[in-house]
């Protein structure tokens, strides 16, 4: 399922929003061989000349100047000392020490760099390096590996319409949550199949869903001590955090993507089957999730289920065409796992309620109260029409989205404090209400 156009918190819904790699050239530090200046005799005072005389006594060098005070440094220059004659003997014993030195150089240099030039070294006809290392904890490849057992791929198909999601083995005989948009349809006359790991197939039962939370349970057929998602706390989520989505994009099972969590809290809109629309306090990433991640998790770096992907922002007019930005979301995992109970054991979904019906009015900050229903918790804490809430304890509220999404992600029964502004005076006061009971 995709979402043109997510509400984020009162902002314009129809922004959208890529990155760019840049490569250095590297540069080799290794020295340069053969910069040596060869063409010097090693040996100065020695003379391979027999045949060469001394200079004459009595010849004189021409005076040598300075540069600084063109006057001559000195008008006696001493004869040169005659040059020392080497024998033929001697010179060739020389260059054979000469030889014997130049040879140790290079043969070092020809281990360094292969005994025989004319035998290249390859590559193709080494053995493959095994390795070496295993996965650190908390790693991806480690949290890949313990999660991917207890995520299958679904195929869902009708009379009129075929589809393909993920989900999320909850227990050891069957039971996968997923979206409902995924497997909507097939409770009337369709067929549901699943798709484990390891690639072997099985056939599945639909139990129950609701369209207003995008949440659906389906059943595995004949099976027992299946590998069972573990829950984890989305409550505790902090932004930044790594996440990985797993799932099928694209009928690609078992694969998996990184992020981290971009945001929270953040109220998305769907359309769905039928122009009926889910709403969802969704926990905003940047891990890859496309079409088929549907109803996958969004796992932490332990493990644990801490959301279910089910929507993307795209800038794309059609789903058909729609694919990752960036933008994904995910319903959090505490709330996941209260619908998934309800839809188990009863079939249906009730959600705590502040007994109050909410407007739109793009020219106030807040939800604007349309009307408090009779006995209703509202009522009782003194809520009246045209009160605008503005805060849910902590939390902002920009629009009526968010203050439903807000209180449906709080529990039955549990009091909550609600800042309610006067549009007419700006004056604001804290009221505390209890939600209904389950």
């Amino acid at each position: 399922m995709t979402n043109q156009f997510p509400t984020n918190n009162g902002e314009n819904p129809d922004r959208a929003s890529a990155e760019t790699n840049s490569f250095e050239h590297v540069r080799s530090s290794y020295p340069q061989w053969g910069n040596t200046t060869s063409n010097q005799n090693p040996y100065p005072n020695a003379s391979f000349n027999a045949e060469q005389s001394a200079q004459p006594e009595n010849e004189q060098q021409p005076p040598a100047w300075t540069s600084w005070d063109n006057q001559p440094l000195s008008t006696d220059v001493k004869p040169a000392k005659e040059k020392r004659k080497v024998g033929v003997g001697t010179a060739l014993a020389l260059m054979l020490v000469g030889s014997v030195v130049t040879g140790s150089v290079v043969g070092i240099a020809a281990t360094q760099f292969g005994s025989d030039s004319s035998t290249p070294f390859n590559a193709l006809e080494q053995p493959s390096v095994q390795r070496t290392t295993n996965a650190e904890p908390g790693s991806a490849e480690q949290v890949a590996s313990a999660v991917l057992p207890s995520v299958v791929s679904i195929q869902a198909i009708t009379r009129t319409a075929a589809s393909e999601g993920s989900g999320s083995i909850i227990s050891s005989d069957g039971y996968v949550m997923t979206n409902n948009h995924v497997v909507a349809g097939v409770e009337q006359s369709g067929v549901l199949e699943v798709s484990f790991s390891d690639g072997t197939t099985a056939q599945a039962d639909f139990i129950a869903g609701d369209p207003s939370t995008d949440i659906a349970v389906i059943k595995i057929r004949d099976v027992s001590d299946l590998p069972v998602m573990s829950f984890g706390d989305s409550d505790s989520l902090t932004v930044g955090q790594d996440v990985m989505a797993v799932g099928s994009p694209l009928g690609l099972s078992s694969t998996v993507t990184t992020g981290i969590v971009s945001a929270i809290n953040r109220p998305v809109r769907a359309s769905g089957e039928g122009g009926e629309s889910s709403l969802i306090d969704a926990i905003q990433t940047d891990a890859a999730i496309n079409p088929g991640n549907s109803g996958g998790p969004l796992v932490d770096m332990e493990g644990n289920l801490i959301g279910m992907n089910s929507v993307i922002a795209s800038i794309s007019s059609t789903s058909d065409t729609a694919g990752s930005i960036g933008l994904g979301f995910a319903i959090p995992s505490n709330f996941a796992k209260r619908v998934a109970d309800q839809l188990i054991s009863t079939g249906q979904v009730t959600q705590p309620m502040l007994g109050v019906q909410v407007g739109t009015d793009n020219s106030v900050s807040g939800a604007v109260i349309a009307s408090v229903q009779d006995g209703g918790p509202g009522a009782e804490a003194g809520l009246q029409p045209g009160d605008v809430v503005t805060k849910l304890n902590d939390r902002v509220i920009d629009g009526p989205d968010s203050l439903i999404a807000a209180v449906r992600s709080h529990d039955f029964g549990e009091t909550v404090t609600l800042t309610i502004t006067q549009p007419d005076t700006s004056q604001s006061r804290e009221v505390e209400v209890t939600l209904t009971s389950e």
